[in-house]
């Protein structure tokens, strides 16, 4: 007989957050997560609450635990697109038919209760944070901040009556293609009089902080599914990255001395976690600071970077973007990277593709947002 019960108490949270083990025990791409980070995440003070409100239920089979969802509503995202939508998220279960459909059936109820009429997902927990199911790419692991899947998902998502709303895409390039074409080249020579390309400054790092977020919200203000970040959740996001990340990897374009445009760059902490089996004591913290100080992460990941509106599609947009990436180069193969993830990338975001490819930039990942009415 199988059972939907919400998450009401930590016992029950804790049970969610280690739900995937079960489902992934046996996939060899999985990386189990951080549980203290999931905790965070899922914790009240997470500063993503202070405009959304949100539910999660587990799925019992004869007393043990075979699936979750959690449903949320964002009222940022209500105020931006004038639309009754909510979302779903945290996707999990074993393969069976019933078992997702019960799933979907409680957090769509819990949606349309709440006077939702759409329901567009998988968010954990936003757009901001990890969006989208993984459709294609199963058999590499995934970078931080990036889901995983088991190949069943997405039929039974579809089953259950979703549709697709948007792909985004996941590039990898190796550091060694940064080098630009002739062509980029020529672009980046005549903007160089103007655009100046600086690191983050540790001294400054709340100042640049807020220059980052300004030009993400402003950059990124037009893009499908837009919800901009609070002054609070970027800050936090700054707290949780600055214990991990290379100053010299995170970029500022300046034009006429004015920040336009950014890049962040951070290790993939995922390559150096898989082994602690989501735990960080008693000597998780210590392997984990061990291998970030002595042995770098071969790979890294840039999951934001933006280019304000106003330099969007002109050649000086793309040169600041050209010039990010080069003056990423050296510190990359200062410490030792071989490959970089550049994602999530809007399938129709030409211009961003368009770049990436340049520098022989490959897919190698599909994420999904699905979507369905409330009838």
């Amino acid at each position: 007989m199988l059972q939907i019960n919400p998450v009401s108490d930590r016992h029950k949270l804790l049970e969610f957050i280690r739900l995937p083990w079960s489902i992934y025990m046996d996939d060899p791409a999985w990386i189990p997560p951080l549980i203290l980070e999931r905790k965070e995440h899922l914790a009240p003070h997470n500063p993503y609450f202070e405009h959304a409100r949100y539910q999660s239920w587990i799925a019992y089979r004869e007393g043990t635990a075979v699936g979750r969802i959690s449903a949320q509503i964002d009222q940022l995202h209500l105020d931006q697109h004038q639309a009754d939508e909510g979302f779903f998220g945290m996707i999990e279960a074993e393969d069976n038919a019933e078992t997702f459909a019960a799933l979907f059936q409680t957090a769509e109820s819990w949606l349309r209760d709440q006077g939702m009429r759409r329901v567009l997902g998988p968010y954990n927990l936003s757009i901001n944070q990890e969006p989208g199911l993984l459709v294609d790419g199963f058999d590499t692991p995934p970078y931080l901040m990036m889901g995983h899947a088991r190949p069943y998902y997405p039929t039974h998502i579809e089953n259950n009556g979703f549709k697709k709303e948007k792909d985004l895409l996941a590039y990898r390039v190796a550091v060694d293609d940064f080098t630009l074409t002739p062509a980029m080249q020529a672009i980046t020579k005549r903007a160089k009089k103007r655009v100046k390309i600086r690191s983050l400054r540790k001294s400054y790092f709340d100042e640049d902080l807020k220059i980052i977020g300004d030009i993400f919200n402003d950059a990124w203000s037009q893009n499908w599914g837009f919800i901009p970040f609070t002054p609070m959740e970027f800050k936090q996001l700054g707290r949780e990255f600055k214990l991990v990340l290379k100053f010299e990897m995170v970029k500022i374009a300046e034009i006429d001395d004015r920040p336009e445009a950014f890049m962040v760059m951070v290790p993939n902490i995922n390559e150096v976690i898989r082994d602690l089996n989501g735990r960080l004591l008693p000597f998780g913290w210590l392997k984990l600071l061990w291998r970030l100080k002595v042995r770098f992460p071969e790979t890294t990941r840039i999951p934001f970077m933006g280019v304000r509106q106003r330099y969007q599609d002109s050649l000086m947009g793309a040169a600041m973007a050209l010039m990010m990436i080069q003056d990423l180069y050296s510190p990359s193969v200062k410490h030792g990277v071989k490959e970089v993830d550049m994602s999530w990338i809007l399938e129709d975001n030409k211009g961003t593709r368009g770049i990436i490819e340049g520098i022989k930039g490959i897919v190698y990942k599909r994420y999904r947002i699905y979507g369905k009415d409330l009838i």
